[in-house]
This record gives C-alpha cells, sequence and structure tokens, in this order.
C-alpha cells in the first residue's frame, strides 16, 4: 500500500510538472473565452516562433516595452505563407518602442506582417515610438504590413517613424479587403517610392472614423509619388475621416488623399500639400469615384495641376465640397478643370456653420463647429447621445429626465 502512495504521487507530480511545461506565454489556452496572456516582451515576441498559434486569440495583459529588441531580433508575427488569422487585443494597453531594421528590400514588415482570414482582428492597441527601418522594403508600417480579410479597432501609433519604398503607411502598408475603424496615426513618414500614407500605403479596403497627423517627406534625393495625408491611394471607401499632416512628394500628392478612385465622404484635410504635379489640399489625384460633403483647408503649392480641393483630375465627381480660398489665393479648386460642386469660400464663411447646411450637410450626427472660432470636424458621438455609448435611445432621455430641474429653484 505504501508502494502504491509513493506511485500515486509521482504520478500526480508529473502530471502536474507536464502541465506547468505545456504552459505557453503567461497563461490561457488561445480560445476566445480563455484566450492567450501576453505580459511580457518575451511573451509577445514568442509568438512569431508558433505558427500554430496564429489561428489563436491573444490578450495582453500589461504594457509592453520592446527596446531589448534590435535590427530584426523581435519575431515578425505573420507572413505571406502563415498569415495570422486569429485575434489580438490589446486590452488598451501599450507596445512601446518596438524596432526594425533591415537594409534590403523585404516586404511585409511591421508587428504583424501579415494578417488574413474572415475572423483575423487587432484591436484595443496603441504602438508608442515604433521605429521601422526597410530600405527598399514593400508592405512596410508599424501595425501591420499586409492586412487581407480582417479588422483593425481602436488602435494608434504615436510618435512613430516608418521609412520605407512602396505601400507604406503608419498603421497598414496595405489594406487589401479588410475594415479600418477608429484608428489614429501620429507618425513620421520617410519614403522615395509609391503608395505612401500616414494612415494607410495602399487602401483597397474599408476606412472608418479614422485620423492621421505628423509629416511625410522624402529620406533620399528622390521625393515619392502618390502620396497623402491619410491614404496613399484609394479604392474604396473612406468615411468621417480627417488628417493633419505636413505632405511632401513628386506627384498625385494630396493632404488627405494621393490618388483616390473610390468613394470619400464627410472627410476633411489641414495639412500643406506640396510637391511637382497634381497636388490638391484634399486629393492629388480624382482618377475615378466620388468625393462627397469634404473640405480642405491646409496649403498647397506645386509646379502644375494644383487645386485647392484637387490637384490634377482625370474622372470622378463631386458633391458640395468646399476650399479655403483665404489659404489657397492663386489657384483653383481643381487644378486642371473646376466643377460647381466644389466652391471656394474665405475662412470667415468656411467658420459659418450655415455655409454647410446650407449644402446639405449633417450637423446633427456627422458634423459640428465652433461658429466663427474653427473648420467644421466630426463629431465623436452623435448629438443627444448623453451617455456616450453611441446611441440615442431612452437611457439618454431618462439622463435627461433625471437632470431635467437641476438649477431651476
Amino acid at each position: 500500500m505504501a508502494l502504491f502512495k509513493i506511485f500515486l504521487i509521482l504520478v500526480i507530480i508529473l502530471i502536474c510538472f507536464s502541465a506547468v511545461q505545456a504552459e505557453k506565454y503567461s497563461g490561457g489556452t488561445g480560445e476566445l473565452n480563455n484566450p492567450y496572456r501576453i505580459a511580457t516582451p518575451n511573451d509577445l515576441n514568442d509568438i512569431g516562433n508558433h505558427i500554430e498559434d496564429f489561428n489563436k486569440c491573444f490578450v495582453m495583459v500589461n504594457d509592453i516595452n520592446l527596446a531589448d529588441y534590435t535590427g530584426t531580433q523581435f519575431n515578425i508575427i505573420g507572413d505571406f505563407g502563415t498569415p495570422f488569422t486569429g485575434v489580438f487585443d490589446g486590452n488598451n494597453h501599450t507596445i512601446a518602442d518596438f524596432t526594425y531594421s533591415l537594409a534590403f528590400s523585404a516586404p511585409f514588415i511591421a508587428l504583424f506582417g501579415y494578417v488574413d482570414g474572415p475572423e483575423a482582428q487587432i484591436k484595443n492597441l496603441s504602438l508608442a515610438e515604433p521605429n521601422i527601418y526597410t530600405g527598399k522594403g514593400s508592405e512596410v508600417a508599424a501595425l501591420i504590413g499586409y492586412l487581407g480579410n480582417g479588422k483593425v479597432t481602436g488602435c494608434s501609433v504615436l510618435r512613430g517613424i516608418v521609412k520605407g519604398y512602396d505601400q507604406v503607411g503608419g498603421i497598414v502598408g496595405t489594406n487589401s479587403d479588410g475594415i479600418i475603424d477608429e484608428c489614429h496615426a501620429d507618425v513620421d513618414i520617410r519614403a522615395d517610392g509609391y503608395t505612401v500614407g500616414c494612415l494607410i500605403g495602399g487602401n483597397r479596403g474599408k476606412v472608418k472614423d479614422c485620423s492621421s497627423s505628423g509629416s511625410i517627406i522624402p529620406w533620399s534625393s528622390w521625393a515619392a509619388g502618390t502620396v497623402g495625408g491619410l491614404i496613399g491611394e484609394n479604392e474604396n471607401v473612406v468615411s468621417a475621416s480627417f488628417s493633419d499632416v505636413t505632405v511632401f512628394g513628386d506627384y498625385s500628392v494630396g493632404g488627405l488623399i494621393g490618388d483616390n478612385a473610390g468613394r470619400v465622404s464627410d472627410c476633411y484635410a489641414k495639412g500643406s500639400a506640396s510637391g511637382e504635379e497634381r497636388i490638391g489640399g484634399l486629393v492629388g489625384e480624382s482618377s475615378g469615384g466620388s468625393i462627397e460633403n469634404c473640405y480642405a483647408a491646409g496649403v498647397v503649392g506645386g509646379n502644375s495641376e494644383t487645386g485647392g480641393l484637387v490637384g490634377g483630375h482625370s474622372g470622378g465627381s463631386y458633391t458640395s465640397c468646399f476650399w479655403d480660398s483665404d489659404v489657397n489665393p492663386d489657384v483653383n479648386g481643381i487644378g486642371n478643370t473646376s466643377d460647381p460642386n466644389v466652391i471656394a469660400k474665405m475662412t470667415e464663411e468656411m467658420q459659418t456653420e450655415s455655409t454647410f447646411t446650407d449644402a446639405g450637410w449633417d450637423f446633427v450626427e456627422v458634423w459640428d463647429i465652433g461658429e466663427n472660432q474653427t473648420y467644421p470636424f466630426l463629431r465623436v458621438h452623435p448629438a443627444g447621445d448623453i451617455n456616450y455609448d453611441d446611441k440615442v435611445n431612452f437611457f439618454d432621455l431618462a439622463i435627461l429626465c433625471e437632470h431635467w430641474l437641476e438649477g431651476t429653484e
């Protein structure tokens, strides 16, 4: 009996030891209801060693600093052959000092190199002071190099530096078919190739409620072409977004978008745009699609086809769009043509609500303004959304009723 007890104890110890040995990261099983817990720099770096986990769920439980990983030491998560298809929840934490540098050309350089899958999602994550350098690399960004079918929500890149050549962005290099929502990039982009934006390089997906700040300037003797403060090239839908970026490029340079062939609605740009040809306050070149209820208020400068709203027009339509003629008195609304729906207004008029409501703009759910003080800006929450849950319903009415008579006695 004594021998049996000893044997049983040894079995139990062995089982417990095996369970400890089998545990990855800082806990969890990778399932939706029990995601892998990412608590340390080693946890984060170790994801790239386990392609079998690329379809799993992860959650950050601490802020993480990656300063100890330099050059190419960090294991980029996902590539063309084995994309990340799972869910990574930053849980409102920050990854600081992500650095990745290589002198030769390579694609898919970012924290997540390649993300693609119907359930793939990166959310609620901030990157602070990332520094990405890739020589002539393509699909380069701080967060995701290439986004296929997936979603990015509530993510930001703050005080970042990204250097690349083609399809270069702050949040995403190339968005092929994904959804990017409520994201912000504050980055300095250094590029001398093609298709560059502070948020996204090339966009064929959907973008909503996003913004950008920072700058785009060359890092060699030749400036990049197709450059936008938010997006380099757009072929799909961009709505309720804005940029305040200093943009410099060669051709097709816009305060918001370099080359647009998609639908752009309820957007604006306030940063400067300058270059050689097809330079616009909002869009460098309109090659198709539509631009609706948008405005530009930044300084533009170019040698040919320079416009307050659009630089060069080769296709597309416009609806109720404005540009500040006090800021840019020496150009037309479109650099190589005119359109009655691209309207010049003085600064005073651009800071008057009726200028826009008379043109059909929605100043209840979409836009707001500081009358005679500011240009229009996008509402964070709909009017009447007292509890800020992005819905106007009986809960808001209940709050209103509760405080209705306060201060009346």
